[in-house]
This record gives structure tokens, sequence and C-alpha cells, in this order.
């Protein structure tokens, strides 16, 4: 299995330069970074800590989930197609630090310009891999993988109302009350089966249970994709790993990258099916209704920063599945 080092300095030994990084525009965690050069190779250093980052707090990470994946070789088993790019991982008191190789040049540019449609479609082809590499994945206490669920609490209410009396600054949080009272004004139905389920995701994960399983990564953000030359995918910042159905990972990726799609929605889920398919996952008996039920997952994790068009199709795809799930109590 992978080694961790007893300590920070023992993970940079012979380093020539260090300094201080900045987050990327848009970055979500609240992790310090530098950057580092060791034998002329550069590379960028990752703290992680329940103190540092809001996002670690928010999903109750007290074991620091991508070190239990490094540890018990899992990143080590990614298909060829994705790039974790760690080389080195640190745990020293509560402290967790990352050595990763520096591919900020082949990140997705901060902004909002639509994404590349060749990338788009690798993105989704490799997610695909990805999840028919650990389809169906075993229970393994020692992964210490998000539990089922737990992912539909980390932008509710309570985990902001959480930070804030904490005294905490990072600016996500900050955001989402606000973002959920819009959602209750402008689609009140909704918001009030995405509020049921945001406090109580057990329902939701429960169904979700009777469809199969995979890897997921949990984060499919812009801000944690990039391509290499070669074609593979770079894939960054595993804070969210779960077992759970593959389709928890595309709904993410079309939540968080709506305005940066290259095509409708619709569009990329066939395209993710298809992709699913070429990589020999037959999808016809769960499809969906996993679908379904991973939409709306995604809708309790980010309906509150939607708004006009965007957030009229989340309401008309996943009101069925909240109805079905919950009846009409929620709403």
């Amino acid at each position: 299995m992978p080694e961790v080092a007893a300590s920070i300095e023992e993970l940079v030994k012979g380093a020539t330069a260090r300094e201080p990084m900045s987050r990327r525009p848009g970055s979500m965690s609240g992790s310090n970074f530098e950057r580092v050069v060791i034998d002329e190779g550069h590379y960028v250093l990752k703290y992680l800590s329940w103190d540092l980052d809001w996002i670690t707090r928010a999903t109750s990470d007290v074991s620091c989930r991508v070190l239990n994946l490094w540890r018990t070789g899992v990143l080590a088993r990614l298909p060829k197609e994705i790039d974790h790019t760690i080389v080195g991982v640190a745990h020293e008191g509560n402290l967790t630090a990352l050595l990763m190789r520096d591919v900020s040049a082949c990140l997705v540019p901060p902004g909002d310009a639509e994404l590349p449609a060749e990338q788009h479609a690798a993105f989704l082809h490799h997610m695909a891999a990805l999840h028919a590499a650990f389809l169906g994945l075993a229970q393994e206490d020692q992964l210490g993988l998000m539990p089922p669920g737990s992912r539909c609490k980390a932008f509710s209410p309570a985990s902001a109302r959480h930070e804030a009396e904490s005294r905490h600054a990072d600016p996500v949080p900050r955001q989402i009350p606000g973002g959920w009272q819009a959602l209750q004004e402008a689609a009140p139905e909704a918001a009030g089966y995405a509020l049921a389920l945001a406090a109580d995701p057990e329902p939701l994960a429960d169904a979700l249970a009777d469809t199969p399983v995979t890897l997921v990564h949990g984060d499919w953000r812009t801000g944690n994709l990039g391509s290499h030359p070669d074609g593979r995918t770079i894939l960054l910042d595993w804070a969210w790993p779960g077992r759970d159905g593959p389709c928890v990972d595309l709904a993410r990726y079309l939540a968080v990258n709506c305005d940066r799609l290259p095509e409708p929605k619709e569009s990329a889920i066939e395209r993710y099916r298809d992709a699913l398919e070429l990589h020999g996952v037959p999808t016809k008996s769960w499809w969906k209704r996993q679908l379904e039920l991973a939409l709306l997952g995604g809708f309790v994790q980010l309906g509150w920063s939607k708004c006009g068009d965007e957030l009229g199709w989340w309401v008309e795809r996943t009101l069925p599945a909240a109805r079905g799930l919950l009846g009409r109590r929620a709403g």
C-alpha cells in the first residue's frame, strides 16, 4: 500500500523552494496551498484539516477521506483515463498534506466560458470509465467514504448556520441561507422537498441503494478538472468520495457546471449513458430510476443556487421523483 509520511517536512524533503499559493478563482476550498520545487519538479502542497476547510466540516470528514483513499490504494486503482495528480501524502497531528504535481497549465480556465465540446465529451467518457472500473464497489469501512445521502446535508441551512455560529468566514456558507430563501419564494413546492431531504436524506439514500453503486468522486466541477495533452482527465479534490450510484456524479456535474455546458443537459445525460454502455455497463434495468433520484439529490445540494430557466429545468425534472419519494407532505 502507498506510504504516508509522518510529517510535512518528510513529505517535502529536498525542497529547494516553498512559497504560499493563492486559491484559484472560483475555488470552493478553504484549504491553504503552497508551491513547492523538489529536484526541479514543480508541485502543489495542499493542507487539509477540520479547522482549515469548511468542506471538511460540512461533510463531517473526521478521518480525511482522501488520506483513506491513498492509504488503501484506491487512488492507485483509478482507470488510466483519470489523473488524481497526488504523489505523496503526510499526516501530522490533525493535519493532512497532499503533495500534487503542478498541473495548473492543464486545468480548465476559471470563468464562465463554454467548455470545448471535445473536452466536455471526454469528461463524461472518463467519468463513465471510473464508474465502470468500480461498479459494485463493496462496503468497506476502512475506505472511510461519505455515508450515503450525507452529501445532501453539506449545503443545508443547518450546515450554514453551524458555520456562522462557529465564526468561520468562508464565503460559500454565507451565501447558502439567502439562496434557500430565494428558492422558497421562486419554487415553494420544490424547495419544501429539498429542505426535507437536506434535513433527512435517508429516504433518498435508501432508494438509491436499490440501484447499482460504484465509487463516485462527488465534485466534478470545472475547478477540479483539466485535460493533459495526451487526453487524460485531471480530477482534483477528492473530498466528496462515496459509494453511490454512478448518476450521482453525473447530476453533480450538470448542476455545478450548468453555465459552461456546450450542449443541453438532456444531451449530456445521453452522452454519459452511451459511454457507460461502451464501457460494458448495461443500463436498461436501472437507468431511469437512478437518474431521477440522482438529479433530485443534485437539486437538494445546489437548487438554492439556481434561478430563471435553469431553476425551471431542475424543478420540472425533480418534482415527480420528490413527490413519489415523500408524497405531498413536504411540499
